[in-house]
């Protein structure tokens, strides 16, 4: 082995790779890689949105859960490379978000079966194991869909077949399947017309093809924790988010509006803001930069004086981020009462986005709240944990999003309770189901009707477009104000009070009898106040409630029954 690794031309301190085989410690190191590539690479995946709203989340979804599988390994000095591909296996389950994620899990699921319990990994080893990766991946989906990471890996599993019968050298192995993942997400497009729509490829896929590019990367000695400096488009920036990562020293936010008087130099631009502060964001529309940055009370001007030495400054806010999070904190103190549980009786598990949402979920009688929704998504074992810890066997869970179903359903399959997901895809949908709710009845009773019960609401959503682009026949443009009628892209306004007015059109409010309104937390009192009195002006015989959801990124969910 030891000459081997000295001719080896992937040779690294504490490698075990060579060019035709590799353990446990070298497939460690190729997860390794395959992470932190796809963590470089995040924001690229993001961005690629089918419809221009700000949630955008498959390249998080396969971060975290790649994160997840790490954290399986990170201590392991395990060599076998089929018992190492079994706890990444599972640390990818339990830690899959996001539809994505729950795909890439079952992608490792059937790679850990094609490697089973190996001492090591040859070409011939990894085709099979990735031709298992693609039958896992598909019989995972109830109804599986060309032009996405399904079709990534199948075209995968197709090129590593041949490259198998071609060479016994890992690396051109990897490069022959990495050129196929490129190739086939490429074409994407022409096998799912709503990509070539919105003029994207597959983020799914897109992110499959940068896990297995960061293993090439790696093994050919190339850099992979080089971040890409990126600019967003400005509805896109999710500065709201940034809060969460407040660290020691960050005293101030620091948001500048410019117009530079040349050409931006991001890298410069970027060097010289990371020695003044961190959580770093650039967003770019119309030929005006937005820069946000967290500095120390001390620096809390020095942003603005860099930037004003680049251009023209049109906009300043500065906001204490202590004084923010003690508010928030003061805010999530709010307690919220769910509803106690007698064993045998049924237990409803919810999955809300925000905390006005989360209590009235729990007034209705929720057991227990996951938090997620649009941008976090929850986890496998996050939802898992929340049934788990219920005393009764009998669970309902509550997705309330469309992306968070799948992550559901997994971890119904992994627990010897009695689950039942009801496939709700938005908040009201849920709350709807929530009405059926009887204890004590007959569960597979209660599960009939809340299926029927998220069939009878339309929802509605508004918020704020991030790109410009035309889906379902509404052109669409960077900063608009977009409304969706159960997922579906109805309109684009110049402002908020138009898109509800026309969406509520849209859903035949006029034939309807309640509108629930939840407004989110990226919107003033008084603007809600505003719009929901013209609601009512629009619509006076109908019942009408407004309650605060604190949603992020959409201003209104409406709820039209």
């Amino acid at each position: 082995m030891s000459n081997e690794l000295e001719n080896s031309p992937v040779l690294t301190t504490q490698t075990t790779v060579t060019c035709t085989s590799i353990d446990g410690q070298g497939l460690k190191e190729l997860i390794e890689a395959a992470m932190t590539w796809v963590k470089t690479n995040q924001q690229t995946i993001n961005a690629l949105n089918v419809f221009p709203v700000p949630d955008g989340d498959t390249g998080t979804n396969m971060l975290l859960t790649m994160q997840a599988a790490y954290s399986e390994i990170a201590n392991s000095g395990e060599k076998n490379v089929g018992k190492m591909a079994h706890a990444v296996a599972q640390g990818a389950l339990m830690g899959a978000r996001g539809n994505s994620g729950v795909i890439l899990s079952q992608i490792w699921r059937g790679f850990a079966r094609g490697l089973d319990s190996l001492d090591s990994m040859d070409v011939e080893v990894f085709a099979r194991a990735l031709d298992e990766s693609r039958a896992t991946a598909y019989k995972g989906v109830v109804r599986p869909v060309e032009g996405t990471i399904l079709t990534v890996i199948k075209d995968v599993s197709i090129a590593a077949k041949q490259a198998a019968l071609e060479t016994t050298d890992l690396m051109q192995m990897l490069e022959t399947i990495v050129k196929a993942a490129d190739d086939s997400v490429q074409h994407t497009p022409e096998l799912l017309p709503i990509l070539k729509q919105a003029g994207v490829v597959d983020s799914g896929g897109k992110g499959l093809f940068f896990l297995l590019e960061g293993m090439l990367r790696h093994m050919k000695g190339l850099p992979i924790e080089t971040a890409l400096t990126t600019v967003q488009p400005l509805a896109a920036m999710k500065l709201d988010e940034t809060l969460e990562e407040v660290e020691p020293g960050q005293d101030f936010e620091v948001v500048v509006d410019f117009r530079p008087d040349a050409p931006l130099n991001l890298e410069q631009f970027y060097e010289g803001l990371s020695e003044i502060g961190t959580s770093i964001q650039v967003g770019e529309g119309d030929g005006m930069y937005r820069m946000h940055i967290h500095v120390p009370t001390e620096k809390k001007y020095e942003p603005i004086e860099y930037t004003l030495k680049l251009g023209t400054v049109t906009k300043v806010a500065m906001e204490n981020l202590l004084a923010q999070m003690e508010d928030r904190q003061e805010s999530s103190e709010q307690k919220i009462t769910l509803a106690p549980v007698e064993p045998g009786h049924i237990a409803v598990v919810a999955v809300s986005p925000g905390k006005g949402i989360s209590r009235i979920f729990a007034s209705l009688g929720v057991a227990a709240i996951v938090e997620g929704g649009q941008t976090m998504n929850p986890s496998t074992e996050e939802i898992l944990h929340a049934l788990e810890n219920l005393p009764t066997d009998k669970i309902i869970i509550l997705p309330n999003n469309k992306n968070i179903v799948m992550a559901a359903q997994t971890a119904a399959s992994v627990t010897v309770k009695k689950v039942a997901v009801i496939p709700a895809k938005t908040v009201p949908q849920g709350l709807s189901a929530m009405l059926r709710l009887v204890g004590d009845a007959d569960f597979d009773h209660v599960v009939e009707e809340m299926n029927e019960a998220i069939t009878e609401v339309e929802t509605g959503e508004v918020t704020v477009a991030t790109r410009t682009v035309e889906i379902n026949g509404v052109d669409v443009k960077s900063g608009e104000v977009i409304a969706l009628l159960n997922g579906k892209l109805v309109n684009a306004s110049p402002t908020l009070e138009e898109a509800c007015t026309r969406l509520l059109e849209s859903a035949n409010t006029a034939d309807r009898e309640r509108i629930t309104i939840f407004y989110g937390s990226n919107i003033s009192r008084n603007d809600v106040n505003r719009i929901t009195d013209g609601i009512r002006n629009q619509y006076p015989n109908h019942e009408i409630e407004v309650h605060e959801g604190g949603q992020p990124h959409y201003q209104f969910i409406f709820m039209i029954e």
